[in-house]
């Protein structure tokens, strides 16, 4: 079957295509519109679909929307009738009446679309296909999803019935709105000063430098059900800390502002903990596979994997809303009867040939070189301290930059921290990612391996800190990439040669982007980028430019 998966109704709008079991490719519209998320979470944006990603999607295949045999769109708006579940207001009504809508929109942006063909796919059973069927062994194991919220829901914990040959789905509980652990989240995100819906990660790395002082607060406002379930209660956020402003400058939070991000954060891992404990006793699985918002938080995944029942813990990388459009078209594709095959990287995203590349920088007019070995001559500007743009292969599906579409350094000069956040534009309180070898990650770094899509913290043994300080965050861990040799052979020796210069196996991988900003897509992106950015030196493909080649001119 030909299954195009299409995420709309709140943020990270996306595309993906299913082809005979096998994922053709995954897109966010942000990549293509350059506009952060693709849109704001408001009932009044959920017309606007990722027109440009699906276009995409179906050059990839060669095909035209007259050639699909469904469109799995993740939402179901007979799920969110007023009065259900926590649904009330005007604003709920409008976003459910462009959802029922979405059939006619899609078959206008998409001219020779039969609407007839769209089949709504619940949002959270989105969330589920997308991790439970793109996992190793697809199907397999239990399901937890928590994010801010679907239809009429905030969490869903089950199991599909692998093997049964009808793509069945059991659930074993759901979480009705209004209690959300997402949305109490979102609300400290934004009490904070920060983004709601966009800057979650900045509260999880403003945690690290304070101390629970509030969870006895938290553990009375949030608490488990023993069904399954959870409740959140209204919180007063001013009466712990005082608001933020998001005109504050970046050196105006307080401990107090550290102790609520840590306390809030520390509550989160602990009714986590609880949900996963309830769910092993009612599925028995060994395997955990998350996705949701919330499973994009790698300090509650990383306790999960060391505290929880479960031998092995999986999270999908695009495990925000944005991969929903993917598990929206792997449902279909199960519920068929096909067993799609294992999601077999990130990677999921535009590509250039060797040859499109060259025409771009010659349109650009910039000098350029094609070295002999490509990852010599970058771990020779790393070893020299350089900042290194890396464009490379297809792009990432998710928010993670994987060695495709990254800023590269050297681990081993502390500055660089900050360095590299005043390149992007980023608060200096929020640490830089390392990436190492899968073979050589068990000597650095103690926690749960491998760990391909930097979704889980680790804890830098003792005497590695002072080697790699750069991306030792201030509670001694760092989230790191693990690079397989066979997967990323040419992250992999680009870290081999790196290491043959410096002594070190690690390298500084965070995404090549500024705040606000998607992360680059395509070369024209990544031009203006490391035109705009004091970046060294851009590998694009097996070209290099250097910047001081470009503006000596």
């Amino acid at each position: 079957m030909r299954i195009l998966g299409i995420n709309a109704i709140f943020h990270d709008p996306s595309a993906a295509l299913i082809v005979d079991g096998r994922i053709v490719g995954a897109a966010e519209e942000e990549r293509f519109s350059r506009r952060k998320h693709g849109k704001r979470p408001v009932p009044f944006s959920a017309w606007e679909l990722p027109e440009r990603a699906a276009r995409w999607c179906l050059d990839e295949a060669g095909l035209e929307p007259g050639d699909l045999d469904a469109v799995a769109y993740s939402y179901d708006p007979a799920l969110a009738e007023p009065g259900m579940c926590g649904h009330d207001g005007h604003w709920e009504e409008l976003r459910t009446r462009y959802a029922t809508r979405a059939p006619h929109f899609l078959a206008t942006a998409l001219p020779g679309l039969d609407p007839g063909i769209v089949r709504f796919v619940p949002h959270h059973l989105a969330h589920a296909a997308s991790t439970a069927l793109a996992a190793p062994d697809p199907g397999r194991g239990d399901v937890l999803v928590i994010d801010g919220r679907g239809e009429a829901h905030s969490h869903l914990a089950g199991t599909y019935d692998n093997g049964d040959g009808k793509g069945g789905f059991t659930t074993f509980a759901a979480q009705c709105l209004p209690h959300s652990l997402g949305l109490m989240y979102e609300e400290l995100t934004e009490h904070l000063g920060f983004l709601r819906s966009s800057d979650e990660y900045k509260v999880m790395a403003l945690a690290s430098y304070g101390e629970p002082r509030f969870l006895k607060e938290m553990r009375e406002r949030i608490r488990t059900t023993g069904d399954g379930g959870f409740a959140v209660a209204p919180i007063d956020w001013a009466a712990l800390a005082k608001a933020r402003s998001p005109a504050d400058g970046e050196d105006q939070w307080t401990a107090d502002h550290a102790d609520l991000a840590a306390s809030a954060q520390a509550r989160l891992e602990e009714v986590l903990l609880e949900l996963a404990l309830w769910t092993h006793r009612r599925g028995g699985s060994d395997r955990l596979t998350l996705a949701g918002g919330v499973a994009l938080n790698c300090v509650a995944n990383s306790r999960l994997a060391e505290e929880g029942p479960y031998k092995e813990i999986w999270v999908q990388p695009a495990a925000g809303d944005a991969g929903t459009a993917l598990g929206a078209a792997l449902h279909l594709a199960w519920a068929a009867g096909e067993r799609p095959a294992a999601m077999p990287g990130a990677d999921l995203g535009r590509r250039w040939t060797d040859e499109e590349l060259a025409v771009r920088l010659e349109t650009a007019r910039v000098p350029y070189e094609r070295p002999a070995d490509l990852a010599g001559t970058v771990a020779d500007a790393l070893a020299r301290d350089q900042i290194v743009a890396w464009f490379q292969g297809r792009s990432e599906f998710g928010p993670r930059a994987l060695g495709h579409r990254s800023l590269l350094a050297h681990p081993g000069n502390a500055a660089n921290l900050e360095r590299l956040n005043a390149v992007k534009g980023r608060e200096q309180f929020r640490p830089i990612a390392p990436m190492v070898a899968l073979d050589r990650a068990a000597e650095i770094f103690e926690g749960p391996l491998p760990s391909p899509y930097m979704l889980f913290v680790h804890r830098v043994r003792p005497e590695w800190r002072d080697r790699i300080p750069a991306v030792v965050h201030v509670d001694g861990t760092a989230r790191i990439q693990t690079v397989d040799h066979q997967a990323e052979p040419l992250v992999a020796g680009l870290l081999k040669a790196f290491e043959a210069r410096t002594g070190l196996p690690v390298v500084v991988n965070t995404s090549l982007n500024t705040a606000g900003r998607p992360m680059v897509d395509d070369p024209r992106d990544v031009l203006e980028c490391f035109g705009s950015a004091p970046v060294d030196l851009l590998a694009i493909g097996p070209y290099v430019v250097r910047r001081a080649e470009v503006f000596a001119r």
